[in-house]
């Protein structure tokens, strides 16, 4: 404990942020030891999407020390001289992280160049991968997570996330950080103030051109809302209703308990407005805008569709209006067998990559152009014939070509559920859920890991379990992963893996059933399987 009061004095020596100083200053003088130890037992590693945490003192939340830790080693691994972008979301501390982000690279001799205001982080995305003498990109955010944390996502100078081993030499070049009060800083830097590059290119996508639809739209108290109406307006579509209790930017979320469009009730209100209007669609942006939801109406109410659902009818429209045998769509281990499905029947190249956006854009093989790439987390990234727009996810360009798809359907008298019916009974019903346990001692979850792939179940929801995968040791050329992969009769599937941005355990629950003439009927037996193994998962998981 010792060690630990000697960490914080020379944290708050440090520290320029008189909010966390006093914070950590109070919880020395409380003599607060878990407290301490919290904060300065370990630090914020890169994950699957960055650095993310929660704010406050010390080296395991996020806070000006940290930021600035970071950018100074990010900075050690970029060619003096280079362009850096730098933008940031709504949420508490973004603006002055971002800000710290942009002094230490001009400091160390670097351009860096920071967006005016709060922005979508497709719009940076695509701002590193269009300049040739951008070498990097930071956007400052936290996605979907709740409104205490915050987050710090690089990009390297092909417009993507950082993937090993360019994770691990950023880290060890912020361990060799020192006092953050010693850095070298830039005072003044250039400001982007115009998203019109990102829109210029976004709304120029070739999927069609049906624009007959109305939309009710909400960003969830995010940073979409102006670029997203900007770019429906450019493309000739009827401006979207936008949810007025959630329109403004909020980095308190006031209207939702997690602001992400997967929880239950983040989009009661944007479901009531377009139940009111009699709208088409739904669809809702995270709070930095790189995921989509999509809900639809139904003779017994509204209904979302899964990450999953979307990416299929996605894939099949940008395949309706792309050419060529070179064509990729990818997508993960963790989401729906369908996309290979799909793949074949086109005649193009299907591949699998591990979790998280990084990985779908490093799939497939040299000469592979991807048109299309998805996760069933909300998030896709669209193309056409040029290939996709942002090597990440893109909320606003989904949103774009869901609504031409949604017009083309309605345009020949269908909807989206028609046209699910339609792939269900071309490749069979992949039926895909979820099973999600939050802890608040992560020792439960790597124990819980350690526990199944010593002793795999034999059996899970009724189904007999036919191989076990420890993707930790890697699987089919993948790089190794912290998860279980098995493989049940019958073709069913369950993937179990720790989330790589929140403190939770994920299993991905997937039944594939043909079809033998009515859709309805085959989709109530898949939902009773699927409960059935979510059932089963929970008691091999046993984590409460």
């Amino acid at each position: 404990m010792d060690d630990l009061r000697r960490d914080a004095r020379e944290w708050l020596a440090q520290d320029p942020d008189p909010g966390t100083r006093a914070e950590l200053q109070a919880v020395l003088d409380a003599g607060d030891e878990q407290a301490l130890a919290d904060r300065f037992g370990a630090r914020l590693e890169f994950g699957t999407a960055g650095l993310r945490g929660e704010l406050g003192a010390g080296p395991n939340r996020m806070n000006r020390v940290t930021v600035m830790r970071a950018a100074a080693g990010l900075a050690a691994r970029l060619p003096k001289g280079g362009r850096v972008i730098v933008g940031f979301d709504a949420r508490h501390g973004s603006r002055q992280f971002a800000d710290d982000t942009a002094a230490v690279l001009t400091g160390a001799g670097l351009r860096a160049e920071v967006f005016a205001g709060p922005v979508p982080t497709p719009v940076v995305a695509h701002f590193v991968r269009t300049f040739e003498d951008v070498v990097a990109g930071v956007v400052v955010t936290a996605s979907h997570n709740p409104p205490r944390d915050n987050g710090y996502k690089v990009y390297w100078d092909d417009g993507a996330q950082i993937v090993p081993p360019q994770d691990a030499e950023i880290s060890a070049a912020i361990d060799a950080v020192g006092r953050v009060d010693e850095l070298p800083l830039g005072k003044d830097w250039p400001v982007h103030h115009d998203a019109g590059l990102y829109l210029d290119a976004v709304t120029g996508l070739r999927l069609g051109d049906a624009r007959d639809i109305s939309i009710v739209y909400t960003p969830l108290h995010g940073v979409g809302r102006d670029v997203l109406l900007r770019a429906f307006d450019r493309a000739g579509f009827p401006a979207p209703a936008v949810v007025a209790e959630q329109a403004e930017p909020d980095p308190d979320f006031p209207t939702v308990a997690f602001p992400n469009p997967e929880e239950p009730g983040a989009l009661d209100l944007a479901l009531a407005l377009a139940a009111a209007r009699g709208a088409d669609l739904v669809i809702a942006n995270d709070p930095d805008a790189d995921r989509c939801s999509v809900a639809v109406p139904t003779p017994s109410g509204w209904r979302a569709l899964t990450g999953d659902e979307v990416g299929g009818l996605l894939a099949e429209h940008v395949l309706r209006h792309t050419s060529g045998d070179d064509r990729l769509v990818a997508t993960t281990i963790v989401s729906s067998s369908l996309l290979g499905s799909i793949a074949r029947a086109h005649g193009v190249r299907f591949a699998e990559s591990l979790t998280g956006f990084k990985w779908i854009m490093k799939a497939g093989a040299p000469g592979d152009r991807l048109v299309f790439g998805y996760e069933e987390a909300l998030g896709y990234s669209v193309g056409d014939d040029r290939g996709v727009l942002v090597d990440d996810k893109d909320g606003i360009g989904a949103a774009l070509a869901v609504a031409a798809l949604a017009a083309e359907a309605r345009r020949n008298g269908r909807t989206l559920l028609d046209l699910l019916d339609d792939q269900a009974r071309r490749y069979g019903l992949h039926a895909t859920s979820q099973l999600s346990v939050r802890v608040q001692d992560l020792s439960l979850i790597t124990a819980a890991m350690a526990r199944l792939r010593a002793d795999p179940p034999a059996e899970l929801g009724g189904r007999a379990v036919e191989s076990s995968e420890d993707l930790s040791l890697g699987a089919d050329g993948l790089p190794p992963t912290d998860g279980l992969r098995l493989r049940l009769a019958g073709g069913a599937r369950v993937v179990i893996r720790p989330s790589g941005t929140e403190p939770k355990l994920k299993c991905y629950l997937e039944v594939v059933l043909p079809v033998d003439g009515d859709v309805a009927a085959t989709r109530a037996r898949a939902a009773a399987e699927l409960d059935a193994l979510r059932t089963g998962a929970a008691a091999v998981l046993a984590l409460g």
